[in-house]
């Protein structure tokens, strides 16, 4: 009987007699997920900045280059700074260290920021591929696709790859947001009633 009211009590608590290692479980594997998550971007970044920069054609009607339209410039800048940083914050996290308050705040602003400039780049240049293939007549800008349809195409992989890179930085926020906030108490409330918080982040 004294057993059974045991394991009532841990069930209401959230806790068990394995809680720390499954705590321990828990972490390992998020931190490994993080890892992963952090790495992916890299390649990523590197793939669509050098499809970008390639971007190029020329035929009789004159030459046509990334480097012409500085919305691809600011793609190619956004995705060599994403590359760089992923690779930076995925050594960081592969090294399993305590989480600190001042570790999860950079993290948390480093993430934010990193998705909001991968995503500001790749809907802006999303923009201007689509007056590439579509015009503008209200601004006089013709549609340049039907004539320089290699470089279009190419741009559009380019974009394409970049959003993926926001998918995982989006994902990388949720996370170092949630590793962030969880550190702080629960309010009172919820402490008197008896429920454990686990923090994965440590």
């Amino acid at each position: 009987m004294a057993d059974k009211d045991e394991k009532t009590s841990d069930v209401a608590t959230g806790t068990s007699g394995t809680g720390p290692c499954r705590e321990e479980d828990v972490s390992s594997g998020i931190q490994t997920a993080e890892t992963l998550l952090r790495l992916f971007p890299v390649g990523l970044c590197v793939a669509a900045l050098v499809v970008m920069v390639k971007d190029s054609e020329s035929n009789e009607y004159g030459s046509l280059s990334y480097s012409n339209i500085i919305a691809f410039r600011f793609l190619v800048h956004a995705n060599g700074i994403l590359a760089g940083y992923s690779l930076l914050s995925a050594a960081f996290t592969a090294v399993p260290r305590p989480m600190t308050m001042p570790r999860a705040w950079t993290f948390f602003l480093l993430d934010q920021i990193s998705t909001y400039l991968i995503l500001a780049a790749g809907a802006v240049a999303t923009e201007v591929a689509f007056l590439t293939y579509k015009g503008d007549l209200a601004v006089t800008w013709s549609e340049a696709c039907g004539t320089y349809g290699h470089f279009c195409r190419r741009a559009t992989t380019s974009i394409i790859i970049t959003f993926v890179v926001v998918i995982c930085y989006v994902l990388l926020s949720v996370i170092s947001s949630y590793r962030l906030f969880s550190k702080y108490d629960a309010p009172v409330g919820y402490r008197n009633k008896g429920i454990e918080f686990v923090d994965f982040g440590n």
